[in-house]
């Protein structure tokens, strides 16, 4: 599955979004996020409601089956980069005290 659709998955995680705004959480334009919605609802991954807030505006829903991709897709191995191995520790912890401050990741 391509990382696109993973990134929109876990932007959904946190609770339904309109397309709109799952388009700006994932840092797309808007149809490249409705494609992504469109094939994950093919695959049973997200599901569309009607946002009882605003009748003319449709939810997406992340579904059972799309959080155990989500589940799947957090266990597959990813190891470090030969070239951030070699970074000495104290330049790795800096490195990944910037990324957490822009990325979903603890420090």
């Amino acid at each position: 599955m391509p990382f696109s659709r993973i990134r929109v998955l876990k932007r959904l995680r946190g609770g339904p979004l309109t397309v709109g705004d799952l388009a700006t959480a994932a840092a797309m334009d808007a149809p490249a996020a409705t494609v992504c919605v469109n094939h994950l609802e093919k695959l049973g991954y997200v599901v569309r409601t009607v946002d009882e807030g605003n009748r003319r505006r449709k939810q997406v829903t992340i579904t059972d089956a799309g959080l155990a991709v989500l589940d799947r897709a957090a266990r597959i191995d990813d190891p470090v980069p030969d070239a951030l191995r070699r970074l000495d520790p104290a330049d790795a912890a800096e490195l990944h005290r910037i990324l957490s401050q822009v990325a979903d990741i603890e420090p």
